[in-house]
C-alpha cells in the first residue's frame, strides 16, 4: 500500500484537493467514467476554463492520469492515492488517546493543585463555580472592551 513518503505530496495537501467542492463533485464523476473538461464543465455548469483549473490542482497532486482520444483529452483518477487517504483515516480513527503528563501540559497538578498559576486555573481547569461544567476559552475579563 502506498504511503504519503512514496509520492511527493504531504497527506494535508492532499485533504485540502478533496476539500473543495468542486474538485471533489469532479473526483466523484471521474470515478464513474472517463471524462473530457468540455463534458465536465457542462456537468458542472461551471466554465471549461473553471474545470480545466479544477484539473491542473488534481493532476498536481498525482490524482488525476488523462488520454488523448482523437482531439479531446480524458481525465480519470488515480485511485491508489484515494486509497492512500483512506489508509490514513484508518489510522488516524485507531489512534489511542493518551493520558496528558506534566511535560505535555506544563501542569504538575491534576485539576487544580498547586502547581498551577491562577492564570492556569482559571483557563485550563475552569474558573472555581464551574465545578461539573465545561469553561470555554475566553479572553480575560480585564482586556475586553465594552
Amino acid at each position: 500500500m502506498l504511503n504519503s513518503s512514496e509520492t511527493s505530496v504531504s497527506f494535508p495537501a492532499l485533504y485540502r484537493i478533496l476539500a473543495d467542492e468542486t474538485r471533489y463533485r469532479l473526483i466523484v464523476l471521474l470515478l464513474g467514467h472517463d471524462y473530457c473538461v468540455s463534458e465536465l464543465a457542462r456537468m458542472l455548469a461551471v466554465s471549461e476554463s473553471a474545470v480545466s483549473q479544477q484539473l491542473k490542482m488534481l493532476k498536481e497532486v498525482g490524482m488525476l492520469h488523462g488520454e488523448r482520444r482523437g482531439h479531446f483529452m480524458h481525465y480519470t483518477i488515480d485511485r491508489k492515492i484515494l486509497w492512500m487517504l483512506s489508509c490514513d483515516l484508518q489510522q488516524l480513527a485507531s489512534m489511542e488517546r493518551k493520558e496528558r503528563t506534566e511535560a505535555d501540559t506544563g501542569c504538575a497538578c491534576t485539576k487544580c493543585g498547586d502547581g498551577c498559576s491562577a492564570e492556569v486555573k482559571f483557563f485550563c481547569h475552569g474558573a472555581p463555580d464551574m465545578e461539573g461544567k465545561t469553561a470555554l476559552p475566553m479572553a480575560p475579563a480585564d482586556r475586553r472592551k465594552h
